[in-house]
């Protein structure tokens, strides 16, 4: 254990004399990956040497057969390939999998069921049934449990001769097949072993099933069955119709499929875009990896459980290596660097944040980071395999590892099972119902079919998620109202780029717009800068741009405020003024519709959460409704609560207040150089146009509140305090005219 620096003490206590030829024996085949053929051999003769199966111990049938027994098939196959070749392990005679047959043997009992859906543990001394075995008095069991089997207990039946192990695995396949669902192709989470009815009906890719359609996909990839594809693109349309909600991937009923069960995820479904790189259905893939990227960058780590809005659900992280085998193969498919920009990030966490003197120790809780004393086996199996071979050429490797398959735990196995052993006894499977294909359904992933001469677009898909977190990371503690009639829920969405299309009346699916800020692009604030007495320019509130209507930043452009989700009722007295309108109801875009034609030639849309400012949220964009925004072109811009109750008070004080709104390199009051601008001091607007400062050819226009045109000496006061250098010269070209007919302040 990393934190005691002491071996673990668990279910395989007496499996084993002591802790390390576990990890040997599991770590066999990564000694191979890693070239550390010494290591590797040591590690064969001290798992020979020092483990014993005989023993009375429980095991978990599941677990015992993707660590154990896979890795010791795993490791057979390197070390005969090793003998093959000559020069290396000419001692050995497949020990390895006499003692994977040994233990194979001992896990059989545990499919000694009506259904034929194996018990979940077993005795590996007793069996099940003997009155010493302490077990068998279990009734149900995960799907993942009984269909995770086919791969290793068929390869032992192909390498050994013996049928019996494929066919029971097979056995408990066809049970879940035929008690799927037949509306909808999906399999519930637990299902009874005796009579094979589902006791969990919710479905999903996460924990309790993520293996089972691993391993349908994979059965076809080792074995060369179609039967094993044909099921398996059976459940994956399934799952792309009901559970794929990119970038989510949510529970539903079986039985009921619209219906989503729940309102997180787990952290094993982030196998699952690696295993639609394998179908050859990348769009999907990249989605939800960069979701899980994106929640990695939150919380340094996948929690164990995390909420469709990215807050932690279950804290943990035990080192899962899930993410990491995704990122593998995402690489491998698209050979895009961004993701060994991925894998090293995950590298570096794992280094800063898990790495102690004995090991990595798990992460008891991301939002602490406190650690917890253990590191489980598959993160030796799996997490640095992947991690190696993710920065590894095909080069670098002393063996082809495309001859090879993965197992759930990351062991090799020899694809040339499928041609070079024979099938087991009586491998016939009733042919499923046509169905109609796809690209995806007996292909492999090509970059060059999918997005032809495209080399980037991978980014293109990536990048419709990178907000996925920020704004909801900021945002915590405000709650979507979607129990609401309006639409706010739908506009929350939108102000994150994201737009929804109704499928149903319970299931919406997000997409997230292309034209989202890139990575790279940061939202430029705007100002919105009160003018008239007795403000003066000196009451500046900061704001937030839209993605529609006049551009601010080219071009210089009332008392309560509105919904404006109706119809506008006092349109004369809105005409001609900058209108407020209040978040919620509708969309921004709607709001600015009915309000420009009512004649408003701005828009100030004020936040209703109260307490929202722009010190502690960014800044957004407002966006478009899904509909053409072409036609509005008057200036609009977003105050946060905070900023707006300012503006509201001096309404209230004041009843009309002239307002600017502009960049905020153009605030008034700041100096200008070459290019024109506004200054505001001394109960004067000065216009200062295009040209360089104290230039004689520069026509200075100031704007007063005054009836009187003031006098030389004020003018020249004036300018000199704005820091104009010409000040003391000439200013017969000054010219002034009454504030009124200023036009580009406006009032409210």
């Amino acid at each position: 254990m990393p934190l005691s620096c002491r071996g673990r003490v668990r279910v395989f206590k007496h499996l084993f004399l002591q802790s390390f030829p576990l990890l040997t024996n599991v770590a066999c085949p990564c000694f191979q990956v890693l070239n550390k053929l010494d290591e590797f051999e040591d590690a064969v003769r001290r798992t020979l040497r020092d483990v014993r199966l005989d023993n009375d111990v429980v095991v978990s049938v599941f677990e015992t057969n993707i660590r154990v027994l896979g890795g010791l098939l795993g490791a057979h196959t390197m070390a005969d390939m090793l003998r093959q070749r000559g020069k290396r392990m000419q001692w050995y005679r497949d020990e390895l999998l006499h003692m994977a047959k040994e233990l194979g043997n001992r896990l059989l009992p545990a499919f000694n069921t009506t259904s034929g859906l194996p018990y979940p543990r077993v005795n590996l001394r007793y069996g099940v049934l003997n009155p010493l075995s302490r077990t068998g008095t279990e009734s149900d069991t995960c799907t993942a449990c009984a269909g995770t089997m086919i791969l290793e207990f068929a390869a032992l039946s192909r390498l050994s001769g013996e049928a019996v192990f494929e066919e029971n695995a097979r056995k408990a396949l066809d049970v879940l097949w035929e008690k799927r669902q037949r509306g909808s192709d999906l399999v519930g989470t637990v299902i009874n072993i005796h009579n094979g009815d589902w006791v969990r009906r919710d479905s999903g890719v996460g924990a309790g099933i993520d293996s089972y359609y691993e391993y349908l996909m994979k059965a076809y990839v080792l074995l060369g069955d179609n039967v094993y594809l044909e099921r398996f693109n059976t459940h994956y349309r399934a799952i792309m119709k009901y559970i794929s909600q990119p970038p989510l991937l949510l529970n539903v009923h079986m039985h009921n499929p619209t219906v989503s069960v729940r309102s997180w995820m787990d952290s094993l479904l982030a196998f699952f875009p690696g295993l639609q790189v394998l179908r050859g259905d990348l769009k999907p893939a990249i989605e939800t990896h960069e979701m899980l990227y994106q929640v990695t960058k939150q919380h340094k780590f996948l929690p164990e459980a995390f909420t469709t809005e990215f807050r932690v659900h279950w804290g943990q992280h035990p080192l899962r290596p899930e993410f990491a085998e995704s990122t593998y193969y995402l690489y491998k498919a698209t050979g895009d660097p961004y993701y060994l920009r991925v894998g090293q990030s995950i590298v570096e966490k794992l280094n800063a944040h898990a790495r102690v003197p004995c090991g990595f120790a798990a992460v008891q809780d991301v939002r602490t980071g406190a650690h917890e004393d253990r590191m489980d086996s598959f993160f030796l199996a799996e997490m640095f395999k992947y991690l190696y071979l993710l920065f590894s050429e095909k080069n670098q490797l002393h063996f082809d590892i495309d001859d090879y398959i993965f197992t759930t735990e990351a062991h090799l196995l020899p694809v040339s099972l499928s041609t070079s052993q024979p099938p087991c006894r009586g491998n016939n499977t009733e042919a499923p119902t046509a169905l109609e294909e796809d690209l995806f359904t007996y292909s492999c992933p090509s970059t060059q079919t999918l997005f032809p001469n495209n080399p980037s677009f991978a980014k293109t898909i990536r990048d419709s998620y990178k907000y996925l977190t920020g704004y909801v990371c900021v945002c915590r503690g405000i709650e979507l109202p979607l129990h609401d009639h309006g639409m706010e829920p739908v506009e929350f969405l939108r102000n994150m780029g994201i737009s929804l299309t109704p499928l149903s009346v319970y299931r919406v699916k997000l997409v997230a717009e292309v034209t989202q800020t890139t990575e790279e692009e940061e939202v430029e604030p705007l100002l919105v800068q009160l003018i008239s007495p007795p403000f003066l320019g000196r009451t500046v509130l900061t704001a937030g741009p839209a993605k529609f209507g006049m551009d601010l930043t080219k071009q210089e452009h009332g008392t309560s405020p509105y919904t404006a989700c109706g119809p506008i009722e006092n349109a004369e007295d809105l005409s001609g003024h900058i209108a407020l309108a209040l978040r919620g109801d509708c969309m921004f875009a709607a709001k600015a519709h009915r309000l420009q034609e009512a004649g408003a030639i701005g828009v100030i849309f004020i936040d209703h959460r109260e307490g929202s400012n722009s010190a502690e949220t960014p800044l957004f964009q407002m966006v478009g409704d899904g509909g053409s925004t072409a036609d509005i072109t008057i200036p609009l811009v977003f105050l946060f609560s905070q900023e707006g109750a300012l503006l509201t008070s001096a309404l209230e004080d004041h009843s009309n207040v002239d307002v600017l709104m502009l960049p905020k390199e153009r605030r008034l009051g700041k100096t200008t150089g070459k290019r024109g601008g506004l200054c505001r001091a001394h109960g004067l607007v000065i216009l200062l146009p295009t040209g360089d400062q104290g230039s004689t050819n520069a026509s200075i226009i100031l704007f007063s509140h005054l009836p009187v045109s003031p006098s030389v000496s004020s003018k020249r006061a004036l300018l000199h305090a704005l820091d104009w250098t010409d000040s003391k010269g000439d200013l017969s070209s000054v010219t002034v005219n009454p504030i009124d007919s200023l036009t580009t302040p406006f009032k409210i």
